[in-house]
């Protein structure tokens, strides 16, 4: 399974949920990576009061047997856990969903019709083909395929 890196996020998210939750966090995402020779098991957790390095040593804490009884990586790895921070990156309509009207960086495979590379903006909405941003003095539609990382931009923080 470990081959698999959506098999296994969706293996261990299906495991560790109901746990995550009844302490009073939601999961943001889970990555299962490869980083020279070690693999990690990364969860980002939030909340709406924010997250703390206490709270993730209690999700750690809680989800580390959990995941020991479910045993869905069939290798050794490091378990982190984490805030996704200010510059989280969005990566789905549910995820999005949480962050309409936020300002965001959207960076492009390729350079775009004008020859922008990225764009930062408002997101205004988001579903599973298109994404659309505003630019103050335009709001553009971007297909979702054309995305390569689109994320919260905290660099007027």
């Amino acid at each position: 399974m470990a081959g698999n890196t959506k098999g296994v996020s969706h293996a261990v998210y299906e495991a560790i949920a109901p746990t995550v939750e009844s302490l009073g966090y939601s999961i943001w995402d889970i990555e299962f990576v490869k980083e020279g020779a070690s693999y990690y098991l990364r969860i980002y957790i939030d909340s709406e009061n924010g997250i703390f390095i206490e709270d993730c040593e209690k999700v750690h804490r809680a989800i580390d047997p959990v995941l020991d009884e479910a045993d869905p990586i069939d290798r050794a790895y490091y378990l982190e856990v984490s805030s996704p921070g200010l510059g989280r990156q969005i990566k789905n309509a549910e995820q999005a969903k949480k962050m309409m009207g936020q300002r965001v960086e959207a960076r492009f495979f390729a350079p775009d019709k004008n020859g922008r590379k990225a764009v930062i903006g408002n997101l205004m909405s988001y579903d599973d083909t298109e994404a659309v941003i505003d630019l103050g003095n335009e709001e553009i539609k971007l297909e979702i395929k054309t995305i390569a990382k689109l994320c919260l931009y905290d660099y007027d923080i």
